[in-house]
């Protein structure tokens, strides 16, 4: 049985690799920017602390700095209308990456949570 430090270490461990891994699971899946994923991965362990916060509008945020989306983008909404049209328009990539992000660092929390009271026991 861990005590003390060392089971804070393995839990905080756990917590920033699960809850931040699915985020970052998410963010690839979407085809996120490389530095979309990172932030996802890097975000997800606070966010998920926190319910104002959330890792996928951080993600979402780089998405939009590094892809930025164009006027076209935003006239060519309506015509959205297949799975590679979500893709290939700039602002509903933008929407795929955070909400994709957001269902993986839930995803994590539903994990990492019953993993962290498995070793507090």
């Amino acid at each position: 049985m861990l005590k003390g430090p060392t089971a804070t270490a393995n839990m905080l461990i756990y917590w920033i690799v699960i809850t931040g891994g699915f985020a970052a699971i998410g963010a690839l899946i979407a085809r996120a920017h490389p530095l979309s994923i990172i932030a996802a991965f890097i975000s997800a362990p606070i966010t998920t602390l926190h319910p104002a916060l959330a890792a996928g509008w951080v993600s979402g945020l780089v998405e939009a700095r590094f892809n930025p989306p164009k006027v076209m983008d935003f006239e060519n909404l309506p015509d959205v209308s297949s799975v590679g049209g979500f893709y290939r328009n700039r602002v509903t990539h933008i929407l795929i990456v955070a909400a994709l992000t957001n269902i993986g660092a839930m995803i994590g929390l539903i994990i990492a949570f019953p993993t962290l009271v498995s070793l507090l026991a």
